[in-house]
Formats: structure tokens, sequence, C-alpha cells
């Protein structure tokens, strides 16, 4: 599978719709990604936004330019990264089975949409026999990827698969012959753990990593058990700053800078509110000297339970 950064056709991105998913945020939520979609849109990358329906679209059409063209399908949530085609560099897509990460989140269209998204990309689809999605596994084109043993060593994906199976899957369905794997992710993330939220590639065995900001930083005993992780299996590892703490109606909040999007000519930034947004977003920037850095607020888009990267999926230049 190729690296992020590798150059890519488009972008797909999913709209938010549902108003259970986002209490009291779904219109923020909307504003954010229509933001997020423009922004890349606006920088010369094509984006294919995807929107449920008739209103939902009225609704898109009003927060983005022309430039940013919609596509009506069903989907249920808008994490096309999880939901969305895995392309390889042999112009096939991978779409592993999608359980609604362990059950928790069952909707109509999410089983379906990645091949759907294939097959209109007139790319052949390859079926996985497991379960796995695309947030809970970084590569860095080389062969080497990052996981976390709470995502892909959960019973509640695959159960009857030991850990040699897990990566003897991963070497044959995307290439991946050398696994590094994290402990647990970020604390309340309900895709228990996944790596996109957590640490990245940035270039070939180059990793970032956020760094505890604050005594009362909640994932500072996970930060610390990744960067162990991380160096122990020889990669190079750049920390910037964590948003801290950041809770909502009295919850801790999975937020994270690393879940970055990356585009052909953009690196886009969620931000929180957090008096580390412009240090985090600067140290994003110094990482990626050949794309512009553009942080953007993400905080009613995590409100539904992800970022810019979950709610997105590259097709890369084939």
């Amino acid at each position: 599978m190729p690296p992020e950064w590798a150059p890519q056709d488009w972008l797909w991105i999913g709209f938010p719709h549902l108003a259970e998913e986002w209490p009291g945020y779904l219109d923020a939520a909307q504003e954010q990604i229509a933001a997020f979609a423009g922004v890349v849109a606006e920088s010369g990358q094509e984006v294919r936004l995807l929107v449920r329906d008739k209103a939902n679209e009225a609704r898109a059409r009003e927060l983005v330019s022309a430039s940013v063209k919609l596509e009506r399908r069903v989907y249920g949530d808008v994490w096309l990264r999880d939901t969305g085609p895995l392309v390889r560099g042999d112009g096939s897509a991978l779409r592993c089975g999608f359980n609604g990460w362990g059950g928790k989140y069952l909707m109509p269209g999410d089983q379906s949409i990645g091949a759907e998204l294939a097959h209109d990309a007139e790319l052949p689809v390859i079926d996985g026999d497991w379960i796995l999605e695309g947030g809970a596994v970084d590569g860095d084109g080389t062969g080497t990827a990052l996981t976390t043993e709470q995502c892909l060593l959960n019973p509640n994906r695959n159960p009857h698969l030991s850990r040699a199976d897990i990566e003897a899957r991963l070497a044959r369905d995307l290439g991946f012959t050398q696994i590094v794997w994290l402990g647990d992710g970020l604390i309340n993330d309900h895709t228990d753990g996944h790596v996109d939220n957590l640490a990245r590639f940035v270039a070939p065995g180059e990793v970032v990593l956020p760094r505890a900001t604050g005594a009362d930083d909640p994932n500072a005993a996970i930060y610390a058990d990744a960067k162990a992780r991380i160096l122990d299996a020889g990669l190079t590892l750049h920390e910037i700053p964590s948003p801290g703490l950041i809770e909502r109606d009295g919850q801790i909040e999975p937020a994270s800078y690393v879940n970055f999007a990356i585009t052909t000519h953009l690196v886009v930034v969620p931000t929180f509110g957090s008096p580390h947004d412009d240090d985090g977003v600067a140290a994003i920037a110094e990482l990626s000297p050949d794309r512009e850095t553009v942080g953007l607020p993400g905080d009613a888009v995590l409100a539904g339970g992800g970022g810019f990267h979950c709610a997105s999926q590259q097709m890369p230049r084939l």
C-alpha cells in the first residue's frame, strides 16, 4: 500500500448527516468537514465529498464551492478511513470485513461503501478474510507498519487469529513485512485505539508521536509506552505537543494533532481550542517541508468520534 504522502488523484471525504451521532454538534461538524474539503479542493486536488441524501446534499452545497464534487451515496458513519477502499500499488482495492469497530456502531451502507467506491473508480476489489479498518494501520511505503495491540489483538475483531496470523495477513494483503506493535491507543477512543490517532509515519522510518503537555495530560503513560516501543524498533522519533486534557461534558476526549490528513499539496491538522494548538500545527509543519500545513478546527468533528484523517481516504495516483 502506498504511503499517504505518495501522489494522489483525489480525496474521498464523508459529510456528516446523522444528528444522533453529533447531538448538538451536527451543524458545526458539517461546517468543519466542509472547511476541510474546501481547503483541499482549493489547493488544486480533486475532492469527492460523499453526501447521504437530497437534504444532506443541499446542506453541503451551501458550505462548499463548486470546486468540491458531491456524490450521493448510502453510508452511515463518515469515517471513510475505515469503511472506504484501501488502494494498493498494483491498482487493486482491499476491502476486509467491517463489523462496526467491534460491534459498537453498525449502520446501513458501511459494509458496502468501500467496494462501491472502488468499483466506481474501476478498481478490482480484493476481499480480505478478516476484520480490518484502515485507521488501525499506518505504513511508510517500505514495508514497515505501525499498529496497536489494543485494536488488532482485540477479541472483538478477529478472535480466531493470533498475532502471527495477523502479521501474515498484513504482509499478504498490504505488503507490510515489519509490524511495530504499540500498546494502547488514546483514552476513550471508540475504535479501540486506532494508531492513526496515536502515531503516524511522516517519512520512511520516521514517526511522529505526541508528548504529554501538563501534569493532567490523560495519555501521558500511553505516549511514554509508545515512545519506548518506537525507539526499540529502531525508528526515528519526532515528538510533538499533545493537545493536553480536552473534555466534553466531563468526559476525556481522544483529541490528537496526529489525526492529520496528508494530501497532495497540504497537511491538514485538526485543532481543539487548546493552548497547544499553534505549537502542534507548527511542529507538524516542520516535518512536512514539501507541503503547506494548515490547522483547522476539528472539535465538533471529534464530538462524533473522529477527525479529518478518519473522515477521509485517498486515491493514490497509480
